[in-house]
């Protein structure tokens, strides 16, 4: 079994600038580069998507998925306190009858 070849984000930067910035086809740019068509097109999608923010690298969030991993946080525990108040309430309801 093979192992995936991972890419440095300068260079997966370089390889979309050649096509994108240069006017490489990307069949000339895979051919000079030594990678997959495939990966090349998914970088350049990637890159006119998300711009500033592609290539964030293993592990690391970009700013909105961050956010939205704060904010799922959030609401768990805010779901978790208001499950803990209605068991209150309901168990201070019984105890008072």
């Amino acid at each position: 079994m093979t192992k995936r070849k991972s890419y440095s984000k300068k260079f997966k930067r370089d390889a979309v600038s050649l096509v994108v910035d240069q006017g490489y086809s990307r069949a000339e740019a895979t051919l000079s580069l030594e990678v997959g068509i495939n990966a090349l097109s998914r970088w350049v999608k990637e890159y006119e998507a998300k711009d500033k923010h592609a290539f964030v690298g293993k592990g690391k969030l970009s700013p909105e998925q961050a956010e939205n991993r704060k904010l799922k946080a959030r609401i768990k525990r805010l779901e978790m306190k208001r499950d803990i108040l209605k068991k209150a309430t309901v168990f201070f309801a019984n105890k008072t009858k």
